[in-house]
């Protein structure tokens, strides 16, 4: 590809960014008050994730698996863990999907789309409430740098030198959660890239990637269906604790 094809291509993610209100990924903005808590997984009140896990999706389209980093992402691939668990995946709607004029993300994980009485038109601003307590989950923004043994929470990481020394970044297939203006609102929806997205480094937090059907990941159309979600391999949880 060219410089110039690439630099079009890059112009026009940061069209979609800023179309997207600087958010691909529609969530509702609703503010998470982390005030100065501590913000990793010895405060967290959701599970974090120790190693390594599989997660097997079967969707509309095909079969998918997910392999998720507890090492770099423990927090946010623990939430996701635990959702697949608890079934919240299971028969969601893909609700974005954005392909044109650029390969840009699939998204999905909106617990709301699941349900059959909510219509279309509110697919993406719904995420995961505990059913126990009856409250909204969200996580911080969780993010780790080379050679740093924990990762960094609740603060966008904006310079390049400093993304360039992310963990996980987004290349193509990268999986990372959806969420509001708010980097500490993610809470269900997630996205898959469809191509490397430098421009989300460090202001989203990948937590895995498509190790297997990223064909099916590029055939899904917005409407398609994850009708399945289960843990395959690995999926340690711990709480309270360093993982």
């Amino acid at each position: 590809m060219g410089s110039a094809t690439k630099a079009a291509g890059l112009g026009w993610r940061l069209l979609l960014l800023v179309l997207l209100g600087l958010t691909p990924l529609g969530l509702a903005a609703c503010a998470a008050d982390t005030g100065n808590r501590p913000m990793g997984c010895e405060a967290a009140t959701t599970p974090c994730l120790k190693g390594t896990a599989v997660v097997a999706m079967e969707t509309s389209k095909g079969p998918v698996e997910l392999t998720l980093n507890g090492a770099a992402a423990p927090l946010t691939a623990g939430n996701f863990v635990d959702l697949v668990r608890r079934g919240v995946y299971n028969g969601t709607v893909f609700h974005r999907v954005v392909k044109e004029p650029v390969p840009f993300v699939v998204q999905g994980g909106d617990p709301s789309s699941a349900d059959p009485k909510v219509p279309a038109s509110d697919y993406g601003s719904g995420g995961f409430v505990d059913p126990a307590s009856g409250e909204s989950r969200r996580i911080p923004l969780e993010l780790k740098l080379d050679g740093e043994q924990e990762p960094r929470y609740g603060e966008e990481i904006t310079s390049p030198t400093v993304t360039r020394q992310l963990a996980l970044s987004h290349e193509r297939g990268a999986v990372a959660m959806a969420r509001s203006n708010d980097p500490n609102s993610a809470s269900a929806q997630f996205y898959v890239a469809l191509q490397a997205l430098p421009e989300l480094d460090g202001r989203y937090a990948v937590f895995g990637r498509v190790s297997k059907g990223m064909d099916v990941i590029d055939r899904i159309q917005q409407g398609d269906k994850l009708i399945r979600a289960r843990v395959i391999e690995g999926g340690t949880l711990v709480q309270n604790k360093k993982p």
